[in-house]
């Protein structure tokens, strides 16, 4: 007779003990969002530097570029999926605009590239900052403006 009732109120208090450490935890997580999005809020607003208020677009590269490299054992062949990441509607259109060019100045940066070079984590950064640099120089030649933020490798295979 006492055992179901012991039963029934250690099963509510364990119960209310979980429903209480929810709602704590659900108001600790709340908390802590507004906190982080008060102290990221801040220096947007205080900064001057007009490109980073601007959204940011991505633009797809229709097809992969796909190109053979020089190795000192063989050559290889590397499909690289691009992306640029362009800030604003404005740039968003130039860079639409001049996709071609764009393509075109990325196959000649990457075809400058050699195996060893490609192998190394190092040289695939060194590959993607160049390949930002010459498309910048191109836009800039174009447009009067560097156009492209960055330049985002979404795939690389080399066989």
């Amino acid at each position: 007779m006492f055992g179901g009732k012991r039963k029934k109120i250690t099963v509510i208090s364990v119960v209310s003990i979980m429903v209480a450490a929810m709602i704590a935890g659900a108001v600790w997580l709340y908390s802590s969002v507004s906190i982080a999005s008060q102290t990221t809020a801040e220096p947007s607003v205080a900064s001057t530097n007009a490109p980073l208020e601007m959204s940011a677009y991505y633009i797809v590269l229709p097809e992969p570029f796909i190109f053979n490299v020089m190795g000192k054992e063989r050559d290889r062949l590397v499909q690289i999926k691009v992306q640029l990441m362009v800030r604003g509607e404005t740039n968003e259109a130039l860079a639409n605009k001049h996709i071609p060019l764009i393509e075109s100045r990325l196959l000649q940066t990457f075809a400058a590239m050699t195996v060893e070079q490609l192998r190394q984590p190092l040289g695939r950064e060194q590959l993607r900052q160049q390949a930002l640099t010459s498309v910048q120089a191109t836009m800039n030649k174009m447009t009067d403006m560097p156009v492209v933020e960055r330049v985002l490798f979404t795939g690389f295979v080399m066989q």
